[in-house]
């Protein structure tokens, strides 16, 4: 369905059946999209093992929306590019340097 599939930014829930983790995931990334998403579970360890494998910028576990400044936000796939807040969003106006400097240096002796 197009409501499962697309951003359409409104209060929406839907609600899908499953029957395992793995089909779970494969129903959460079913999309080209990947903005947020929430996990809900009793099961610490199975909700850290599905987060880690969404394809989303954001996953809540047992909670959804509370964000904050420190957390980076951004999207996977069609929703968004880059980063905006926290370190990740700090690196998007960075233009990283490499420098090198040998403290020691030795003739080449190049042409023998």
């Amino acid at each position: 369905m197009d409501i499962v599939q697309t951003e359409v930014f409104g209060p929406v829930v839907t609600v899908e059946r499953f029957e395992t983790e793995a089909q779970a995931i494969e129903l959460g990334n079913d999309t080209d999209y990947g903005l947020s998403g929430g996990v809900w579970t009793d099961d610490t360890a199975r909700g850290e093992r599905v987060a880690a494998a969404l394809r989303h910028g954001t996953v809540w576990i047992n909670d959804y929306g509370p964000y904050f400044p420190g957390a980076e936000w951004g999207g996977f796939g069609q929703s968004g590019v880059g980063r905006e807040l926290g370190l990740a969003g700090l690196d998007e106006y960075r233009e990283a340097k490499h420098i090198y400097r040998n403290l020691a240096p030795e003739p080449q002796r190049w042409f023998g």
